[in-house]
Order: structure tokens, then sequence, then C-alpha cells
């Protein structure tokens, strides 16, 4: 401590030392908050992405752009192979997502509509969310406090509307007739975001096809809301 004292007093160096490192510490600090804004970003529009229906673009390198190098093998036994094959193909790891995300979840949203639900969730059929029949140009309720990060127009689900909550859960509306917030708007939960319609080739009558997603993950939305 005494020749910290000192080195304060005598060494004009000092201080500039310690201003880099404090700049430096600064520096770590945005670089790590720009790596998770950019983590953020890409895990939104990989959302969207998969609520438009495009899939997920992968870059790789060709063998002639990539320096030769010998890897050694990570292949996998065929038992593990075999697992993780089994694993994947059932609902598993979505069913332990579920569980592990109810208690804290559930209870929390407001229903965004009441009515008839005609369509359940099916991950296995493609079916990533939940189906209810309302009457035409009825309202649609936000699930919970969130900004909005997508309101716009796909061909297969019309007009469509999702909305990002704390804690990477992300709600999505679709085949709405009209949208009433814009990207960027901060919206309460229960405050009115679009009006139920028919717009979409995937639409066959009036309805709201709720999705709930977490983490990148579909989840069953009647685990977690009250229709």
């Amino acid at each position: 401590m005494t020749k910290t004292i000192l080195a304060k007093w005598f060494d004009p160096k000092h201080e500039q030392m310690v201003l880099n490192k404090r700049l430096y510490e600064l520096a770590q600090m945005v670089d790590s908050l720009e790596t998770r804004n950019r983590q953020r970003s890409e895990f939104i529009a990989s959302i969207q992405r998969r609520l438009r229906g495009e899939k997920d673009s992968v870059v790789v390198q060709s063998e002639e752009s990539t320096p030769s190098t010998t890897r050694p093998s990570l292949k996998a036994p065929a038992s593990d192979s075999t697992f993780r094959k089994d694993f994947e193909a059932s609902d598993l790891s979505l069913i332990t997502l579920a569980n592990s995300k109810a208690r804290e979840l559930q209870g929390t949203f407001f229903p965004p509509i009441s009515g008839f639900i005609s369509d359940h969730f099916d991950a296995k059929k493609g079916h990533m969310g939940t189906d209810i029949v309302a009457k035409a140009n009825e309202p649609v309720k936000c699930i919970a406090d969130g900004t909005v990060i997508f309101s716009s127009w796909t061909q297969d689900s019309g007009y469509v509307i999702m909305v990002q909550h704390r804690g990477n859960v992300i709600s999505a509306y679709k085949h709405n007739a009209q949208l009433l917030k814009k990207v960027g708007t901060f919206v309460n939960g229960g405050e009115i975001i679009s009006i139920v319609g028919n717009s979409g080739e995937l639409s066959n009558g009036p309805h709201l096809h709720f999705e709930l997603w977490y983490n990148g993950n579909a989840l069953n939305p009647e685990e977690f809301v009250t229709f």
C-alpha cells in the first residue's frame, strides 16, 4: 500500500498506467456488450426467418479456400449416433424445456384471445403453435410486456406480428386482418396489437395462429396460456 501511495506521488507514469488499465477494462466491457448484442440480434433474426418459413443460411468453405491440415477423427460411436438420432426425432427436448420453464412462466401470460381451439401444437407435423377460432375483427392482445420485433405480411401466414419478452421469450400472432403496432414499439401485457383475420395462404377461416418460442425452441402454448 505504501509503495502504491509513493508511486502516485513520485512516479509521473503511474497515473497514465492506471488510466491505460482502466481504458483496457472499459474496452473489454464494450467488446462483451457488442458481442451479446450481436448474438441477440442474430437470435431474433433466426426466429424471424423460421416464422417466415425460410431456412437459416450456412456458409461452408470450399476445400480450396481452407488450409490443408490433418485433423483427428471425431467420429462418434455407432451407439452414440443412434441415441442422438432417436433423441432428435422425439419430442423429449421440447418436453424437458417446457417442464423447466413451466413453473417460471405459467400464469404470467394474458390470453391473446378467447375462443375454440381448432388445432393443437404438434412439432412432429410442423404445426408449431395453437389455432384459436374467433369471430372476425376480434381484437388480439399481447400476452405480456415486450417490444415488437416483427410486424409485416408473409405469404403463408398473412399479417404477422411478433413480440420479444424478457427471458428470451417470443410470442407470434399470425393470420391477422390488421396489425396495430410497428417494429420497435413497446407494448404492455393485455394491450391490443392486431385484429383477428383470415390472411395468408395457410388460413381457411377467421382464426389466430399463436406461437410461443423460448431460446429458439417452439413451446406448446397451451401449457403456458389459458385460451
